[in-house]
């Protein structure tokens, strides 16, 4: 059985036939007490207030490479959610994503006990020099073995430029815009600054790399100015798996340019098959393959043997649920403060006084479709604690491949970042139970041969596509083949 925001029909039953690609399915979590199901921390089973403790973090990564998940796909946030009553207070009462560490120092730990696992982790291009992130990047990439992702987010928050010394965000568009001058140093630094043979150690001469093959990079452009040479020397991948999420105007566009995989949300596949398409589209018109972007919804399973194991199983989470902390999260994400509408009143764009929201989460709630549900602040109090609003589904394994089924067939999916109630619960549940079901339709891959190791990128476009697809803007800056002192650089490029 399902439970609100999946639609009714979850597919079982469908005289459909069954879909005819493997589905990737990553783990989402966070470096914090209350992800997406606040108030779990009071569930004897959850131990997401163990979360400050290295073996929370080495324990799921072994589970999720036992169950041969895709990645953990790691979210981040810099600073409160403040728009529910105006205040903090919640926030940091409720455990709604408070407090927060880095997502990043595990890595390391986790992928020492690891072979496969891929790890994505969130970083704004918001608050840190381009080269800072360069070099932490090729380190993980290297530390991992070309096992690292990046989930490249344009921060909003008032609260986190207020930490570090700005008064407001920089508008939404021109996020974007900064963001795709951000990527394109990057890939300077990447992929355009050391050869791949600079690293060429001669003992006899007392020379470990050739400094004639590692170039300076001269960038002078809108928002980013720099001369140097990349710190670190070619990691397995160069550029990491990027992933991006917001399906906003601007968000389309840029994961049309740059991404590989696109995080997106909705209450219904009928919703995301249009936005979908137009990012697929868009790649199109600039010569990317369309099927090469990936293309993830977020999804939260409440697994058991059968359909009435799981309800029990669900009734007994919903004792546990922080309403006030799931309406905290829903309030920032979306700008609308929902302890100022009517319980009863259907909640639209015109509610969100605030300039620094997510709009692809905004689009979500206000927009329809005829198997959407109409949003009031009595319907997202009832369900926000649980997924954090996004798609839940209740039900046995085969109830909930049924719905992952209809949601890749219906929308246009590749897979999905599989949320969680309670953590390592839920993760357990997927690997002990649904993992099998799915390997059992044939849509999901069996593991590894014993010793084959795979990177990030080579797991999503198969063996052998380490770097950057030769369709992709970033492989126009690699080393021999990008000159900045061209008079006409690629297309898209700020340099002067």
């Amino acid at each position: 059985m399902t439970t609100l925001p999946i639609v009714g029909d979850s597919g079982a039953g469908s005289e459909k036939p069954s879909i005819n690609k493997k589905i990737l399915l990553n783990a989402f979590d966070m470096s914090t007490v209350g992800h997406l199901s606040p108030g779990q921390w009071k569930n004897p089973t959850d131990k997401s207030a163990t979360k400050r403790d290295l073996h929370y973090w080495i324990e799921l990564a072994k589970l999720l490479d036992r169950g041969g998940i895709n990645a953990l796909f790691l979210a981040d946030t810099y600073g409160g959610y403040d728009t529910y009553e105006g205040s903090l207070d919640n926030c940091i009462r409720r455990a709604a994503q408070w407090p927060v560490t880095d997502p990043t120092i595990p890595i390391s730990a986790m992928a020492a006990v690891t072979k496969n696992l891929s790890f994505a982790i969130t970083a704004s291009t918001s608050f840190e020099p381009p080269f800072l992130l360069a070099k932490r990047l090729s380190s993980l990439d290297h530390f991992t073995r070309g096992r690292i992702g990046w989930n490249i987010v344009t921060s909003w928050k008032k609260s986190a430029f207020k930490a570090i010394g700005l008064d407001n965000p920089i508008p939404h568009d021109e996020r974007y815009e900064q963001a795709d001058e951000y990527l394109r140093v990057l890939y300077k630094l990447w992929e355009g600054s050391w050869a791949d043979d600079a690293v060429s150690p001669d003992p006899e001469n007392d020379s470990y790399a050739d400094p004639d093959k590692i170039r300076t990079i001269h960038h002078h452009g809108k928002f980013f100015d720099l001369d140097t040479r990349h710190i670190v020397d070619p990691s397995p991948q160069r550029t990491p798996f990027l992933f991006q999420a917001g399906t906003s105007s601007a968000g389309s566009t840029y994961a049309a340019t740059h991404a590989e995989g696109v995080f997106v949300s909705a209450h219904s596949p009928a919703l995301l098959r249009p936005k979908i398409k137009a990012i697929r589209d868009q790649a199109a018109r600039l010569g990317r393959d369309p099927q090469s972007i990936k293309l993830f919804a977020t999804f939260t399973p409440i697994l058991g043997r059968t359909d009435g194991e799981a309800k029990a199983k669900h009734e007994a989470l919903k004792k546990h649920a922080s309403t006030v902390g799931g309406l905290v999260l829903v309030s920032g994400w979306t700008g609308i403060d929902l302890s100022k509408i009517p319980l009863d009143q259907e909640i639209t764009a015109a509610d969100s006084t605030e300039a620094n929201k997510v709009r692809s989460i905004l689009d979500a709630f206000t927009s329809t479709s005829e198997d959407a549900v109409k949003w009031t602040p009595r319907l997202i109090a009832e369900h926000a604690a649980i997924g954090g609003l996004g798609p839940v589904c209740v039900g046995s394994p085969q109830t909930v491949a049924d719905a992952l089924e209809y949601w890749v067939r219906e929308g246009d999916l590749d897979g999905f970042n599989i949320g969680y109630v309670t953590t390592l619960g839920t993760f357990e549940d997927v690997v002990d139970l649904l993992v099998p079901e799915l390997r059992r339709r044939g849509l999901y891959a069996e593991q590894p041969a014993e010793g084959e190791t795979s990177t990030a990128r080579e797991k999503v476009y198969g063996k052998g596509q380490q770097g950057l697809r030769s369709d992709h803007p970033g492989s126009k800056y690699k080393y021999g083949v990008y000159e900045e002192a061209d008079s006409k650089p690629p297309n898209g490029d700020v340099s002067k």
